[in-house]
C-alpha cells in the first residue's frame, strides 16, 4: 500500500499539492512551522521553530527514521505529516504519526487527508502500531483520528509545558493495524485508507 507524489487534491476550493519534504523544501518548512499558533506545536519532541531542528529532521528523513509529506498551495507550505519510528528500538514496530495544518487551511479536509495519508505511509514501512499524540483541548483532531481507527490509550498528565508556563494534558491515541484491518474487513469496510 502506497500513495504517489507529488500529487495535487482540492481542499474547499485550494489547489493543494501532496510531496516528500526534500531539502529544497527547508525554508518554507521553517516559515510555516514559525507561523503555527504555540499551542499547535506543544505535542511535538522539539521546537521545529529552529532552523537545526529542521536539518535534524531532514537528516533523519535521509536516515529513514522520519518521512513526511507536505502540503503546498500558492508555494506556501500549508500542512505536514509525518511518520516517525526507529528501527534499533524495542519498538521497531512502532510509529508515531504528526499532523499539522495551517490556521488558514483548517476545516477544508487538509487535516484528515494528511492523517489519512500518514497512516498508508506507516502502513507501507511496515509498521503494525502506530500512535499519535495532542493536547486533550484539540477535540477535531481527536475526532479524526477516532474515524481512522485510533483509540485512546493514554492520558498523560501535565507532560508538556508551554512557553508561558501553562502545563498541559497529552493524549495519546493508537492504531493496532491488524485489528482495525480485520474490524473493517469483517464489515465490509477494506479500502477505507
Amino acid at each position: 500500500m502506497s500513495r504517489e507524489y507529488p500529487r495535487t487534491i482540492d481542499c474547499g476550493g485550494v489547489a493543494v499539492e501532496l510531496r516528500r519534504f526534500l531539502p529544497a523544501d527547508e525554508t518554507a518548512v521553517l516559515a510555516f512551522a514559525k507561523a503555527l499558533p504555540q499551542h499547535d506545536l506543544l505535542f511535538i519532541n522539539r521546537d521545529i521553530t529552529h532552523p537545526r531542528v529542521i536539518k535534524a529532521w531532514l537528516a533523519e528523513i535521509a536516515e529513514g527514521t522520519i518521512s513526511t509529506i507536505i502540503a503546498v498551495a500558492d508555494g506556501k507550505v500549508v500542512g505536514c505529516c509525518a511518520v516517525v519510528s526507529d528501527a534499533l528500538s524495542w519498538s521497531p514496530h512502532v510509529g508515531e504519526i504528526r499532523v499539522l495544518v495551517a490556521t488558514e487551511m483548517r476545516d477544508r479536509g487538509l487535516g484528515r487527508t494528511l492523517a489519512q495519508e500518514a497512516l498508508v505511509e506507516g502502513i507501507g514501512r511496515g509498521l503494525t502500531k502506530l500512535t499519535v499524540q495532542m493536547t486533550i483541548d484539540q477535540r477535531g483532531a481527536i475526532a479524526v483520528f477516532e474515524g481512522l481507527g485510533f483509540r485512546g490509550e493514554a492520558l498523560l498528565k501535565e507532560q508538556v509545558k508551554s512557553r508561558d508556563g501553562t502545563l498541559h494534558d497529552i493524549a495519546v491515541l493508537s492504531h493496532d493495524v491488524a485489528q482495525v484491518s480485520a474490524q473493517q474487513s469483517l464489515f465490509g469496510l477494506d479500502n477505507l485508507a
